[in-house]
């Protein structure tokens, strides 16, 4: 396949669609058939709720299938835009610090960069030795996908139309995608290549996503675990009662509405 002429395709969807969608692998024909179109303009089509694509990857760990990689697990897909880069770098080693905290709230991590395996390898010990003086003393904690063909990046909406390689390329956005045990896209983020990810708010974010998932509440704006959660507009006062024994208390508003309604972390 012609990648040169793949991507200019991607460039000009909005007027070819029809031709660029025969134009790309299956996977990417799947997502592109739902591809989502506002104010003239072509959106992913994965949205919040869909089950995430099973698709087949070569890794630094060996070719792996999505859903039998995660398992019972929750998963957090990130890509980064290239392989020996600065902020990729930075942002793959705190991932790799805080591995722990992923695998105690049950989460296996899986990077993605649109270099060759053997650019990961190679890049992998870098990464290493950014957390730690001697580069022997651990191993990434992690597998990395290799998308040189950008296929993934295309499927699933990765690419930044601001950030080109030096072959005039759409290099890869900062995106995450996290994925529950039922394999449905449950949060996804998109940075862009200048920008790094703060990777204590999505530990956070995961912390949130499994406790609603688990309990009929809400996290307010820059909840903690521990701090009081909310209960939803949509319950009674009835039910709310019953369903949390610690109590519920209401915040007054000018309103007079009752809805800012908080209960301790169930």
């Amino acid at each position: 396949m012609n990648l040169n002429w793949v991507y200019h395709a991607v460039a000009v969807r909005a007027w070819f669609p029809p031709l660029l969608y025969f134009a790309l692998p299956a996977v990417t024909r799947a997502t592109a058939h739902r591809t989502k179109h506002f104010h003239g303009h072509s959106m992913p089509g994965l949205l919040l709720g869909d089950v995430f694509p099973d698709f087949e990857a070569e890794t630094t760990t060996g070719t792996i299938k999505l859903h039998e990689f995660l398992g019972d697990s929750w998963g957090i897909l990130f890509s980064h835009p290239r392989d020996y880069t600065p902020v990729c770098t930075t942002e793959l080693g705190r991932a790799a610090r805080l591995s722990c905290e992923f695998s105690k709230r049950n989460v296996k991590l899986i990077a993605l960069s649109v270099d060759f395996l053997e650019d990961h390898h190679g890049w992998a010990k870098d990464i290493v030795a950014y957390n730690c003086e001697e580069s022997a003393c651990c191993s990434l904690p992690f597998p990395i996908i290799a998308d040189s063909n950008r296929e993934l990046a295309v499927a699933l909406g990765m690419l930044d139309p601001d950030e080109k390689d030096k072959d005039g390329m759409p290099l890869t956005a900062r995106c995450v995608f996290i994925i529950g045990p039922d394999k449905k896209l449950k949060l996804s983020l998109l940075y862009p290549a200048t920008t790094g990810r703060n990777f204590d708010e999505i530990l956070r974010v995961v912390d949130s996503l499994q406790l609603t998932a688990g309990k009929r509440v809400a996290t307010p704006a820059d909840w903690k675990p521990g701090n009081c959660v909310m209960v939803p507009p949509s319950m009674s006062e009835e039910e709310a009662a019953s369903l949390f024994p610690a109590g519920v208390y209401t915040k007054d508003l000018p309103s007079g509405k009752k809805y800012l309604r908080y209960t301790p972390q169930p």
